[in-house]
């Protein structure tokens, strides 16, 4: 065997770097590693696990028709990387760049060092190396641009390997039935058609609502995230139909959004330390008490204000919530309840199935008010109950016992024994959390610091803006 194609966040066939190159010499198969000490850790779940064994399922189907086997390696990648120099010492081992968390990037690092015959390829639009904000966005739709890898070529030898094909992989880690989106290129391309069909009538407007975002969103976040189907495919399928759509400034819109997902990733990609470290790192002083109870309340949708706690008990059921409600469930934790981000952020990564490090972590120091670069923006828990479900429906079906409140009672969140006490007082502990932000961002130090970050991290789309959110 020659070489060897690495899965881990790239689980498809089509525009897949890593393993077109290793299928050019035809004597090749793919390897997915289950770290069982990567999937412990508290930002991974069973939603995430489960998403990606079904698409590692399909996968492996698909490759066996090319004559290829999908093996598994049980342990980390320094454990494999022993492996490897004892039984392959000449493999060509092809991988797809990504952007984790630090367990894994560190891992990554030692195993790149000194391993002769290793090749990583750029997998979306980020930039690897010397990342330049100035020519970020021509970087990046030249990527979106450009013609997407061909599938693999067919496999002409089947040389076996001292390892478990998937097919035999049994892991130890439970996964059990969830009510969460399924994992496989195929439905991630169903998903897309659909969307662009017609789910994504009234997108620009609906995305906002969790009750009509479930429908109307693309809901490819999971596949983009272990990367079932890659964003240029996206990208150029939609820039294919989009002006012969009836609902083109919907699709627009969505396509504004694949441009800011790499944008995000980037800066975590960059900047490694921001998984534990303030962007800017004097915010890290501004919540130095942690209180277990209250972000246990939280995370567990016991805080007595129902909107709250319908959002968050739909997000553990079904894996997925809207954007507008993600960031105001980070809102509320790092506002009202002055919780630290660095211990909240975790547990709600752990919720989602369509977890990605690099946005995940960059939205919710954005949404905790801690970039230096991001007007402080806190979200009035009341507003949004009233704007995005002024019925009080969507409450009612996340929270049962509320079914006969009267719906105004629920907006006010002034329940009494009808629910669960209040942890907090939404206005004074908005009104604090807004004079102690702005206090350390009064700071001349503070605005130097917020230039220098902004040069390095800062969207260049508007700077108008940006000078606004620095003065």
């Amino acid at each position: 065997m020659r070489d060897l194609a690495l899965f881990h966040r790239n689980l498809r066939l089509e525009d897949n770097a890593a393993l077109y190159n290793a299928s050019l010499n035809q004597d090749y198969a793919g390897l997915y590693v289950f770290d069982k000490e990567y999937w412990s850790q508290s930002d991974r779940s069973k939603n995430q696990l489960k998403f990606a064994l079904d698409s590692l399922k399909e996968l492996e189907k698909k490759l066996n028709n090319l004559n290829v086997c999908l093996y598994v390696f049980e342990g980390s990648l320094s454990a494999l990387k022993k492996f490897l120099h004892e039984t392959l010492p000449n493999v060509n081992l092809h991988i797809n760049h990504t952007t984790e968390t630090n367990y894994y990037s560190n891992q990554l690092k030692k195993f790149s060092k000194d391993f002769p015959f290793l090749y990583s390829y750029k997998d979306f639009g980020i930039q690897i190396n010397n990342p330049d904000r100035d020519k970020w966005a021509r970087s990046w739709q030249k990527h979106m641009n450009k013609q997407p890898y061909n599938s693999p070529k067919t496999n002409n030898n089947l040389h076996q390997l001292n390892l478990p094909k998937f097919k035999e992989f049994k892991t130890t880690l439970e996964t059990q039935d969830m009510q969460i989106q399924t994992g496989g290129s195929n439905s991630g391309r169903e998903l897309l058609n659909s969307f662009l069909e017609h789910r994504c009538k009234g997108y620009s407007k609906k995305m906002s609502s969790p009750s009509e975002a479930e429908y109307a969103c693309s809901r490819l976040s999971p596949h983009i995230a272990f990367g079932t189907i890659s964003i240029r495919d996206i990208y150029q399928t939609l820039d294919n139909n989009i002006n012969n759509s009836r609902y083109r400034w919907d699709l627009y819109s969505f396509k504004k959004r694949l441009h800011w997902h790499c944008h995000f990733i980037q800066k975590l990609d960059t900047q490694p330390s921001l998984e534990h470290q303030s962007m800017h790192p004097d915010c890290d002083q501004l919540r130095p008490k942690v209180d277990r109870e209250l972000i246990d309340k939280w995370i567990s949708g016991n805080t007595g204000f129902p909107f709250v706690d319908a959002c968050m008990t739909y997000l553990k059921k079904y894996g997925w919530i809207n954007f507008r409600m993600r960031a105001m469930l980070m809102s509320f934790a790092s506002y009202n309840l002055w919780q630290p981000w660095q211990q909240t952020s975790p547990l709600l990564a752990n919720t989602f199935t369509d977890y990605e490090p690099g946005i995940h972590i960059c939205q919710v120091q954005m949404q905790s008010g801690v970039t230096g670069i991001n007007l402080p923006r806190i979200y009035s828990v009341t507003k949004q109950s009233l704007d995005q479900d002024p019925e009080a429906n969507w409450i009612k079906n996340q929270l049962p016992q509320l079914e006969d409140i009267d719906k105004n009672i629920i907006h006010s969140a002034e329940l009494g024994e009808l629910y669960k006490e209040k942890v907090v007082d939404l206005k004074s502990s908005a009104k604090k959390a807004r004079e102690l932000v702005w206090q350390i961002r009064s700071n001349s130090e503070f605005r130097k610091k917020a230039r220098e970050i902004y040069e390095l991290h800062g969207s260049r789309k508007s700077r108008v803006e940006k000078r606004k959110a620095l003065s």
